[in-house]
């Protein structure tokens, strides 16, 4: 058993440049030593959507490992942990081996997280499951979120790692309306996107439930806006860049830009903002 020990420690705040109205992960920033049942204590006593663990890496590819927690169990990749990680890494005085990017390693593999002066983004991983929801699947979503079957325009896998699945809806009107009975579907990794017409500056309204790991909403997913923003561009649904806005209906203002390049790479960012410095005893 590892002795508790005195370890740097930051606290994030993850897509909104308005103080306190992103999503916050906890970041220990040595958690050698640490076992998982240790990791998956602090996790489940923060109550964040996320606790991340910085580690040494195994490749010299990588600048860092890191292993990712919810109250409910591990993840191999979630968006928001990549970018407030790699902000608390950074803003504790580590260097990456390459100035314009940082290489995370972690369940889902190596991830480029792209510096572009104070601003990150991180390239969204390749999908392990994609297509159509099969009906059943869609109907369970569909009764629990409390819409109709001729709500849903359209309906994908966007499983970067969580499981992730994705209604597409008419309207951000609809999705900021949803009051899904999550104890329906607890199983489920799942999400509702529509678009705005009546918010300047996002294109889409996103809501996600992840009641599988514990989180009954998250005030804003990188995950799921990466696997969304890969089928939405790849379709033609969205443009090549465009906003998002999520987390207004927990008191949040979450806003999240998914761009892709030319070799139809995404790449989704955001502001990241470290609110807490120190140290913690694990």
């Amino acid at each position: 058993m590892t002795l508790p020990r005195t370890r740097a420690f930051a606290q994030v705040d993850v897509f909104s440049t308005l103080a306190f109205h992103g999503n916050p992960v906890a970041v220990v920033l040595d958690g050698t030593g640490l076992d998982e049942q240790d990791m998956q204590g602090l996790a489940r006593w923060t109550n964040l959507s996320e606790t991340t663990f910085v580690l040494p890496p195994t490749t010299e590819d990588a600048d860092y490992r890191l292993r990712i927690f919810t109250p409910g169990g591990e993840l191999p990749f979630a968006g928001h942990p990549t970018l407030g990680s790699a902000r608390a890494w950074l803003d504790a005085g580590h260097t990456p081996r390459r100035a314009d990017r940082i290489v995370q390693e972690c369940g889902a593999g190596l991830v480029i997280v792209r510096r572009d002066q104070d601003a990150l983004a991180f390239a969204a991983p390749p999908r392990v499951r994609d297509g159509a929801l099969d009906e059943a699947y869609l109907q369970r979503l569909i009764t629990a979120f409390g819409i109709t079957r001729e709500q849903v325009l359209d309906h994908q896998w966007v499983d970067n790692g969580p499981g992730w699945a994705v209604l597409r809806l008419a309207s951000a009107r609809e999705v900021l309306a949803l009051e899904p009975d999550l104890s329906l579907i607890p199983d489920a990794m799942a999400g509702a996107i529509g678009a705005h017409d009546d918010n300047a500056g996002h294109d889409f309204e996103l809501r996600t439930f992840a009641p599988a790991v514990g989180v009954p909403e998250d005030p804003a997913c990188g995950s799921m806006n990466a696997g969304v923003g890969q089928w939405l561009i790849s379709t033609g649904t969205a443009p090549t860049a465009y906003r998002v806005s999520q987390g207004s209906r927990l008191g949040r203002a979450a806003s999240i830009e998914v761009t892709a390049d030319g070799d139809g790479t995404v790449w989704v960012g955001g502001a990241t903002t470290v609110a807490i410095r120190g140290t913690i005893t694990l």
